[in-house]
């Protein structure tokens, strides 16, 4: 029974993916998701808790924004003898699905006078999870069938204006799982190959969950202002440390459970740089370009040790490197056109680089990894004043509980993965080549109070 747990407590061990980084999801709100991700320069709305917690002090009032994403695509598999597969992300459509909510109040609009100058906000968010499924019958059925990663990040966060050229903002990044999302712990399953006592074809699932804490800390500078005040150059820095999550589960084979496991999920330091030009911003439209660059510090991600019930550690070693990503955006707005005079209208595009952080060694299928290039389009709507969202609703209203404002952002990105040939895999089974797609579709819904 030890070398079954020797052997099997080893699948605690995959986190899955979507967005060629190992397992990180990137898209947190629609706006960004429209260019590319690229917005920690900008960082106007309430997703600033996720993109530049600094940036949460130019949201004005009290605003809301809620959002969902829809991920559909598939990963193909060729194997060193010609054989083929294909794993998909768990349909055509990501369930549960990486999700996020952003709440930010000014404390001057709260009555709070003399710290106008303070916003706080919090944030749900899953930057770290998907689901990912392969065949039950298929050639790497005893490494993996699927796996998922529901997990959550809750954001509280705080932001002061240093003055009109700075602010600062700092969040708690709070990582942990939620019942109301898929199982509530990460999981994958395989197939026994019939080894170690357990019979071929009975299948084996091992399970896991916690809660670790980091912290985000972030600068926003505009050295440059126009006419109105408005930045015409600003210059985004965020950090966001290392959270080690520790999850503790169990090993079961036909759902019955054998031993209790446990081992520490390491989530990357994350370096951000960014930089937005608005070329035009006028009283009628502003045009938006900004490039951020992020590194990525998965080399923290050193192994994957497990610890069993009976005291033994199974080594498994990960062996990340760190690896940059860039993202190119621009948006181009009309404020209050003569055609919709109580809207903003914005349409956004981006480009976004990834590059693959696993080795061939230490590959694993249920957190498929590949580098990438992605493509974005998107647009936004924004009614204030006398005008009515959908030619129903009145975007404004005298009531304290009603919008003084309602917008909607719709996006779509496109990842165009390279392919990669395993080789010198410790699973020998998952040599081959891999072949990925991955589109999504994302929108949120704002409110301002």
């Amino acid at each position: 029974m030890n070398s079954i747990l020797a052997v099997y407590s080893l699948m605690l061990v995959a986190p899955t993916d979507s967005h060629a980084q190992a397992f990180r999801f990137q898209p947190q709100g629609a706006r960004a998701a429209g260019q590319g991700n690229a917005f920690a320069a900008e960082a106007n709305d309430p997703s600033a808790i996720h993109y530049n917690p600094a940036g949460l002090t130019q949201v004005e009032g009290i605003q809301s924004v809620w959002g969902f994403n829809a991920v559909g695509g598939s990963v193909r598999y060729k194997s060193p003898t010609g054989l083929d597969s294909r794993g998909d992300l768990h349909g055509s459509v990501s369930w549960p699905p990486p999700s996020n909510f952003y709440l930010s109040a000014n404390l001057g609009a709260m009555g709070a006078s003399r710290l106008s100058s303070v916003t706080v906000g919090v944030g749900v968010t899953s930057p770290f999870g998907l689901n990912t499924r392969y065949p039950v019958d298929g050639p790497f059925n005893t490494a993996v069938t699927s796996v998922a990663l529901p997990l959550i990040n809750i954001k509280p966060t705080i932001a002061y204006k240093v003055n009109d050229y700075l602010s600062v903002g700092l969040s708690a990044d709070i990582y942990t799982f939620a019942s109301f999302l898929g199982e509530g712990h990460v999981e994958q399953k395989q197939i026994s190959a019939g080894t170690f006592g357990i019979p071929a074809g009975d299948s084996i699932e091992v399970n896991g969950k916690g809660t670790g804490a980091g912290v985000t800390a972030s600068l926003l500078m505009t050295p440059l202002r126009n006419g109105s005040g408005h930045p015409v150059l600003s210059i985004g820095l965020v950090y966001r440390s290392q959270a080690v999550v520790p999850l503790n589960g169990s090993f079961l084979v036909n759902g019955a459970k054998v031993a209790d496991a446990s081992t520490d999920l390491v989530l990357p330091q994350i370096f951000t740089g960014a930089v937005a030009l608005w070329p035009i911003r006028t009283r009628e439209s502003e045009w938006k370009v900004e490039l951020d660059v992020e590194y990525v510090g998965w080399s923290l991600l050193r192994h994957l040790d497990v610890r069993l019930s009976n005291g033994a550690r199974i080594p498994q070693p990960q062996q990340f490197k760190n690896v940059p990503v860039i993202a190119i955006g621009t948006e181009y707005k009309w404020l209050h056109p003569h055609w919709l005079p109580d809207w903003e209208v914005a349409v956004r595009s981006g480009y976004t680089r990834t590059e693959d952080p696993v080795p061939n060694q230490t590959f694993n299928p249920g957190g498929i990894s590949l580098s990438s290039n992605m493509l974005s389009l998107g647009v936004g709507f924004l009614c204030q004043g006398a005008g009515r969202f959908l030619g129903l609703i009145p975007c404004s209203g005298d009531s304290a509980f009603w919008p003084k404002g309602i917008g909607v952002d719709l996006a779509y990105q496109e990842w165009f993965y390279d392919s990669k040939t395993v080789v010198g895999n410790l699973n020998p089974s998952v040599n081959g080549t891999y072949h990925a797609f991955v589109h999504l579709g994302t929108f949120s819904f704002r409110y301002l109070f």
